[in-house]
């Protein structure tokens, strides 16, 4: 186990920087159907586009246990962020993608989507500022290594997918600015989805309640 100078690193800039933006991300996904189509795609660039920088900042320390970091975001939360996206951008969603850009002779032309890049982005970040923001020294060490990782090898890249998604609807097409929403999709509404019974939220009210 890392002695307390070891773990001095997690209240360095970069990290805090990292968590204040992951947080930001995560509140913005939180509340997605209170903006109107334009607005979702514009504020997901500028959002996208900071949290890609500054996970690149991430130091790569080592991991102090062995055992798998716990998981906060469930599959149902991850449809309830997935499904609220998909349907405010309605067409606008899909886009085509390269699979193996790298190799001519293995690249393949394949559909993706805007809101399961958003949703699967939410699901790591959500996870690390959760168990980062509840841990000890030694479990947010952890949350940060593991958030790196995953940045080098899955969500980053789909970050960066996104940004070229969003880039040419936001360049080549009118995209509405004013959507017509009624009931519970009220772009007034800064409500968002009702996260009370996610298991994430009711862990961390158990945890704070122990404090």
């Amino acid at each position: 186990m890392q002695n307390e100078a070891d773990n001095s690193f997690i209240y360095s800039p970069n990290i805090t920087e990292f968590v204040t933006v992951s947080g930001q991300y995560c509140i913005f996904v939180e509340n997605c159907i209170s903006y109107s189509t334009f607005d979702l795609l514009d504020k997901a660039r500028k959002i996208l586009a900071l949290l890609y920088i500054k996970g690149s900042l991430l130091p790569k320390p080592g991991q102090v246990y062995e055992d798998e970091n716990e998981k906060f975001v469930t599959e149902e939360d991850w449809s309830i962020i997935h499904d609220s996206i998909q349907k405010k951008l309605g067409n606008y969603d899909e886009y085509l993608d390269i699979i193996n850009p790298e190799s001519l002779k293995t690249a393949e032309i394949t559909s993706a989507s805007i809101s399961e890049n958003i949703a699967d982005i939410y699901q790591d970040i959500k996870n690390f500022i959760t168990l980062f923001n509840i841990g000890t020294e030694e479990i947010m060490s952890d949350a940060v290594g593991e958030c790196q990782l995953n940045f080098e090898e899955f969500w980053g890249q789909k970050v960066v997918d996104s940004l070229k998604a969003i880039h040419t609807l936001l360049s080549k097409y009118d995209i509405p600015t004013n959507d017509e929403i009624s009931g519970d999709d009220d772009p007034d509404s800064t409500d968002g989805p009702d996260t009370s019974n996610w298991i994430f939220t009711k862990r961390q009210s158990d945890y704070n309640n122990l404090n």
